[in-house]
């Protein structure tokens, strides 16, 4: 497949901009934006016109350089024509990572996503999108002050022994401080943007604006889907009391797990716009990519056994695999910082998920296949797809676990699987066309679209059927990893697995 760099998509981003703010002012120039945007000391653009227009200069701005890369390549050597573009490519990127990380809200999001998401977007432009995952532009301590007095009823210099001025990380919504408890506790404050509800509801109210924001991160994708997730999602992370609810489900969980460990709340710090949790150390993504393989390999593994082993043992899944909520430590361990979309299972579902498996994995009947997606109401039944072109187009998602043996994850693997999955021109148009997921599916596909761009990034290789076999219930299978030996005990000594265990046949 043909594929577009994000740059390419940039350049004509300035008659996109233009259609954009066209809509908006009914054909007239819309001037500067009057909103003003997080800095040192400002609060956050919420206005619907004053975000469109943000938006809209910036492909305006990135469809100038283009022209002036055309301009300054036609006769030059081919050496001096890649320095040219690399260049316009790292600036570019970088706008990109500006605007959209001062913006916030939901095209920060979209941004996040694009950091990790395509593998074949160019060195320079993943380098300036990687800034959103962990280095958001920040808010002024000020408004930090003004956050935490109104939801704590006091300064956070007094609230705490110790109050960190400068975050260490900001993000989409809000932004994180290190602190100490005056009984000793090592903590860190998570605070809401102020403004950022309101800018998030006017983002998911203006199609255009999002609609814009993917057709910058993500060329010759149909954004409709990733766009709709944002809709049902993004909200739920506005309370925080809903992420302290979902993280202690978490945490109590996996108390005194081998390698998975979900720093607990701290609950007199924390109400609807401020969160408290205990602080956690360690190595960030960037780090990790530059460890042996069997270090990443590890990793791989504990983020795997996190997605799916909560969602087939708790019956819940944290559906928001990005770098940035992860903190890595040597030997496979993985703290997990971030419960703003959690997904919470009902029985029912559980079994729907398990009889797809069974299906896709087990049974390879091409007919059954058909079958069980329109018994979900992904296929619609009336289109009559050929069975074989579906067998082919989901296989690509579950090729992983088709087959035991050690696999690779490669980055281009998982850009592929991104560009199956929003395509809507390739070879599997028709089946694309015929589906639509119910939404409690909606969430898993946050796996496919993030959870594998992170092992192609980490390159790993693991028995990835032997690991879900060993997760899934009607399977249940023996461990087949160290790691996996370790959590066996666990679970015996936790009392989440009786001991006479015996392997089941699916």
């Amino acid at each position: 497949m043909r594929r577009r760099s994000l740059v390419a998509v940039l350049a004509g981003g300035g008659v996109l901009g233009w259609f954009v703010r066209r809509r908006r002012v009914g054909g007239e120039r819309s001037g500067n934006p009057t909103g003003a945007f997080i800095g040192t000391s400002a609060k956050l653009a919420t206005g619907r016109g004053d975000r469109t227009a943000e938006l809209a200069k910036l492909g305006a701005k990135s469809g100038a350089s283009f022209v002036k890369l055309q301009a300054g390549s036609r006769f030059v050597s081919h050496e001096r024509k890649a320095e040219l573009q690399e260049r316009f490519q790292l600036e570019t990127a970088e706008q990109v990572a500006s605007v959209l990380g001062n913006m916030k809200g939901a095209v920060m999001k979209l941004g996040q996503m694009a950091s990790y998401l395509d593998g074949g977007l160019p060195e320079p432009v993943r380098d300036a999108l990687a800034q959103m995952q962990q280095d958001a532009p920040p808010m002024s301590y000020s408004l930090v002050q003004e956050v935490v007095r109104s939801e704590l009823g006091a300064e956070p210099d007094e609230l705490f022994a110790y109050f960190d001025h400068e975050p260490m990380a900001a993000a989409s919504i809000g932004q994180v401080h290190r602190a100490r408890t005056h009984d000793g506790r090592d903590v860190v404050l998570k605070v809401q943007y102020p403004g950022v509800d309101e800018a998030i509801r006017v983002d998911l109210d203006n199609s255009d604006l999002l609609f814009g924001a993917m057709s910058f991160l993500f060329s010759g994708l149909d954004p409709e889907p990733l766009v709709n997730e944002l809709r049902d999602r993004l909200v739920e992370e506005l309370d925080y009391t809903i992420e302290a609810a979902h993280q202690r489900r978490f945490a109590d969980h996996y108390r005194g797990h081998p390698t998975i460990h979900v720093p607990d709340v701290v609950d007199e710090f924390s109400t609807r716009r401020v969160l408290c949790t205990e602080f956690a150390s360690g190595s960030k993504w960037s780090e990790v990519l530059a460890w042996s393989q069997d270090e990443r390999n590890l990793i791989a593994e504990t983020l795997y056994r996190f997605a799916f082993g909560g969602i087939y043992r708790l019956g819940a899944f944290n559906g928001d695999p990005h770098p940035g909520n992860y903190v890595f430590n040597p030997g496979g361990q993985v703290t997990f910082l971030d419960y703003g979309l959690c997904k919470v299972f009902t029985p029912h579902e559980i079994a729907e998920f398990e009889k797809v498996i069974k299906t896709m994995v087990f049974d390879r009947d091409p007919e059954r296949i058909v079958a069980v997606w329109e018994d979900l109401g992904v296929l619609k039944r009336a289109d009559k797809l050929d069975p074989n072109l579906v067998v082919e187009y989901f296989s690509f998602f579950f090729e992983a676990v088709l087959k035991p043996g050690q696999r690779q994850i490669t980055a281009e693997y998982a850009s592929d699987s991104i560009r199956r999955y929003f395509d809507l021109s390739g070879p599997f148009a028709a089946v694309m066309k015929s589906v639509t997921l119910p939404s409690f599916m909606v969430v898993i596909q946050r796996i496919n679209l993030g959870l594998y761009a992170l092992f192609g990034e980490l390159e790993a290789v693991r028995d990835w059927r032997g690991l879900a076999e060993e997760i899934w219930p009607f399977v249940d299978a023996d461990p087949t990893t160290p790691m996996g030996h370790e959590i066996r005990r666990w679970e015996l000594d936790r009392g989440l697995r009786s001991p006479g265990h015996h392997h089941r046949e699916p």
